[in-house]
């Protein structure tokens, strides 16, 4: 019997997600410390972080819009080339005026001899 306990992947996810945000909260600590240490009040350099973090989901969303526009388009326009026209009709194999043969209304289309019959 197995006395360990395995590890779900949501669970390892879950631990990876969280370490990335440690680190990435523990390097906001430090670039805050250097623009402190640099000259800038505490309450600035935690503006400046803010205004940063503002910036890149701006440009992010605007990405994110822009990819999202192209995608809407590529569907619009895959769905217009792949409509047949309505107006036309099918040609389908039927007996017509001309014989058994492939017919669009009522013309015969297909190369056949009409003395085959």
């Amino acid at each position: 019997m197995n006395t360990k306990a395995r590890i779900s992947n949501a669970e390892r996810f879950g631990r990876r997600i969280g370490r990335m945000w440690r680190g990435f909260v523990r390097r906001e600590h430090q670039v805050a410390g250097w623009l402190v240490a640099h000259g800038l009040s505490a309450g600035a350099a935690k503006a400046l972080l803010w205004v940063v973090k503002l910036v890149v989901l701006g440009v992010l969303l605007y990405v994110a819009f822009w990819l999202a526009l192209l995608l809407v388009f590529a569907l619009v326009a895959a769905s217009i080339a792949g409509r047949k026209p309505s107006d036309e009709e099918e040609p389908e194999w039927r007996m017509g005026l001309s014989g058994y043969g492939l017919y669009r209304g009522d013309t015969r289309i297909d190369p056949g001899n009409p003395d085959d019959d």
